[in-house]
């Protein structure tokens, strides 16, 4: 069977929700209820959903009605606020059904992060009420590398004052769930050199999103191309993100716990599968004189390694949540910051490393019957291997251990 490539075409504007039909989401019991719910629905169909590339618009509607999209809103703000853990585990639920309709969240979750920290009560008020209706925010994600920068960092898109008012200008790649967002934010240069974060309606002129994402993992994420081209921006759609390089936050271990949480899915889906098709479907090995391969030794040792990892990773994720819930309570400085960067690049190591070691030994103890197309199992692999690149574990080594050897403080952004 052939397998549709991602479309160039600019992409139709997502419906906006129904206000009535959005739930508000009271506490941290309904989101992890509301989550169980919903991963239910989108288990069903995730594997055909890959197969055949279908853009999950369906249950990207049901998502905005759940509510938990405004599950991280302050309750000043009508949100439930829940707490980090809470957070990192709505991402599990989700991604072990399917992770890649479980990521497009990410950015929305992530820019909401920053809006918390640097957002003026006004702009609070605006865009959580959005929130709360049911609106969807993705994320124009980074730039290529211009040929004339010296780095990756020194990026080209613009916000610029002209006598009709602020104009953005740039093309952004890695967009995940600006194909489906109601707001795009994005990062721009002003005009006096400062970054800033601008929230530009789906809907405006000049703004096109692209669906020319063709990764052969997390295949419906549509992270694709975003360009701006003279697009109009209200001011009041800005925020200084510029001020958050001197200022301790949680804004980047926010996002980077909502990574590492979408690889802890990955590999409990991987697991669960290795041990069902284990059971009903894998024949021993023709010299072990088992009549079952769920009792081969070899195999019942390595799932309890496998298990062992599983439970580790998951349970350092939700330490590294309830870490930043206690920092949250107390008046952030440095030192503080950096913890919360720590604790959650060490969830991201473990995480990562039982999302691919999973994935992979599914077909060890499976056997090659499990490799046949018709299972599509190898989507496990397709989507540790994509997502896991997001965020290289190597740094997040060198993090830790300059960390702790030398206590070097983490940078302050959204990878670490």
């Amino acid at each position: 069977m052939s397998i549709p490539e991602a479309s160039s075409a600019a992409s139709p504007l997502p419906r906006l929700p129904d206000p009535a039909r959005v739930r508000r989401i009271a506490d941290d019991a309904q989101a992890l209820a509301s989550a169980h719910a919903l991963a239910a629905q989108f288990a069903a169909g995730a594997a055909e959903r890959d197969r055949q590339r279908l853009l999950p618009w369906a249950e990207l509607n049901l998502w905005s009605e759940s509510g938990l999209g405004a599950i991280t809103v302050p309750r000043e703000y009508g949100g439930a606020d829940v707490s980090f853990a809470t957070l990192a585990e709505v991402f599990v639920i989700l991604c072990a059904a399917d992770p890649a309709l479980g990521q497009i969240p990410q950015n929305h979750f992530g820019v909401l992060g920053v809006l918390r920290e640097i957002g003026t009560p006004a702009q609070k008020a605006r865009l959580y009420g959005e929130v709360l209706a049911g609106r969807r925010l993705g994320n124009a994600g980074p730039e290529r590398r211009s040929a004339s920068a010296a780095t990756v960092l020194q990026g080209t898109t613009r916000l610029v004052r002209t006598p009709d008012g602020l104009r953005l200008d740039g093309q952004r790649f890695y967009s995940t769930g600006a194909l489906f967002a109601h707001r795009v934010p994005t990062r721009a240069t002003d005009d006096d050199g400062r970054a800033v974060q601008v929230w530009v309606p789906r809907d405006a002129p000049g703004l096109t999103v692209i669906d020319d994402w063709s990764s052969f993992g997390q295949r419906t994420t549509a992270s694709g191309t975003v360009t701006f081209e003279q697009v109009p921006v209200d001011p009041q759609d800005v925020l200084p993100i510029w001020q958050l390089a001197d200022r301790p936050g949680l804004f980047g271990p926010n996002s980077q716990l909502i990574q590492a949480a979408i690889d802890q899915g990955i590999a409990q889906a991987a697991v669960a599968d290795a041990l069902a098709f284990v059971r009903g479907h894998a024949r021993p090995w023709v010299d072990s004189g088992l009549e079952r391969a769920s009792d081969d030794p070899y195999i019942i040792a390595d799932v309890g390694r496998l298990q062992i990892d599983l439970h580790a990773a998951h349970e350092v994720l939700l330490e590294a949540g309830r870490t930043l819930d206690l920092l949250a309570a107390q008046t952030l400085d440095a030192e503080g910051s950096a913890a919360a960067s720590v604790a959650v690049a060490e969830a991201k190591v473990l995480t990562t490393r039982i999302a691919l070691d999973a994935s992979e030994k599914l077909f060890e103890l499976a056997g090659s019957a499990s490799t046949r197309a018709a299972h599509n199992l190898d989507r496990h692999w397709r989507n540790a291997r994509t997502h896991t690149l997001h965020d290289p574990v190597r740094w997040k080594l060198h993090l830790l251990g300059n960390y702790h050897l030398n206590h070097v403080l983490p940078a302050r952004h959204s990878w670490n």
